[in-house]
């Protein structure tokens, strides 16, 4: 197991749409075969003490990845003799209980499980890592305060709701689930929205490497849910793609450095900087186009910035510094 995307705020993941998708659909058909099981499997309910595992590398694949596409897994690496994760700790599992099956939090004790340390990049515990729809990503390290913690599991619930469809575990709150001789309720049944065809079109318009498709199929979507996130999203990562499709990046880059004051050439080499995982670079190029000009160029690299945000994502700290930075030179 190599875990991958190991940031919200690393490289942009052009095929997220694409994730999400496929984390609905796993997470939708966990929920089915647990119905038909009867219980003991995802979507049904579990008990309070669920909520906290703990996960060595045998079972990592099936407590972490594979629970990680029915809800956010919050990771603990920990080891007995370290003094700030005895603090860290027990304010996780509480919260763990406090937010009831919003996420689930895995400990591992990183003295015997070394490869999972190594695998994360660990450098120093408590070190604290998410899985969402198995995708890793930092959250924090060292003993932080509560306030932020809280702040942290938050914003890590929201993505996972809005951008992978993840609605979470049912937990029993009696926590005796068949004891009574009652089988607990299965989590209802979802049903399709009305514009899943048109995005699962667009995913597979993706696929094919048709980007006009894509591009047609999310705007249907956006024309009748203008607030739709996933076909947001979606359309800004199709558009960038479509735009890039073609170049001559060595050109384009030349280009861009022989002439700084050309606001299209500027504009062109920031999308390939984008689609490079070069994101704060072309977001500071974008601002410097608008520092330097006025008009219609000005507009033009101000538009191309409010797009590059789209992709992004309007939770990404560099967007929000960015956004920051353009509105000291606009204003």
């Amino acid at each position: 197991m190599q875990p991958r995307n190991m940031s919200m705020s690393g490289v942009v993941d052009l095929a997220a749409v694409k994730a999400a998708q496929e984390a609905k659909a796993k997470a939708e058909q966990a929920r089915a075969e647990a119905a038909r099981q009867g219980g003991g499997a995802a979507g049904a309910a579990i008990t309070p003490a669920s909520l906290v595992i703990d996960v060595d590398e045998a079972g990592f694949e099936r407590d972490v990845l594979q629970r990680s596409t029915e809800v956010p897994v919050v990771i603990d690496f920990w080891a007995e003799w370290c003094e700030p994760c005895k603090q860290l700790g027990p304010l996780l599992e509480r919260l763990a209980q406090e937010y009831n099956g919003r996420f689930l939090l895995a400990k591992i004790d990183v003295d015997a499980n070394q490869m999972l340390m190594q695998q994360f990049g660990v450098q120093g515990i408590p070190a604290v890592f998410a899985v969402v729809a198995g995708q890793a990503l930092p959250l924090f390290q060292g003993a932080a305060p509560e306030a932020q913690i809280r702040q942290t599991l938050d914003q890590l619930i929201q993505v996972g709701e809005e951008r992978f469809g993840l609605t979470g575990l049912v937990v029993d709150g009696d926590g005796d689930g068949d004891a009574q001789g009652e089988q607990a309720p299965a989590a209802p049944e979802v049903p399709a929205g009305p514009h899943d065809a048109l995005l699962e079109a667009a995913v597979q318009a993706l696929d094919a490497g048709d980007l006009a498709g894509a591009v047609r199929a999310y705007k249907n979507v956006l024309s009748d849910d203008p607030a739709n996130t996933e076909a947001k999203l979606g359309l800004a990562q199709a558009e960038l793609l479509q735009r890039v499709q073609g170049l001559d990046a060595q050109a384009v880059r030349k280009d861009a450095a022989d002439r700084p004051a050309d606001v299209r050439a500027q504009i062109a080499a920031a999308d390939l900087d984008l689609v490079g995982g070069h994101v704060e670079d072309a977001f500071g190029r974008l601002i410097d186009a608008v520092r330097r000009t006025a008009g219609d160029d000005r507009d033009a690299a101000r538009v191309r910035l409010l797009e590059l945000f789209e992709v992004v994502g309007g939770d990404d700290p560099r967007v929000t510094s960015a956004r920051t930075q353009l509105a000291r030179v606009l204003f």
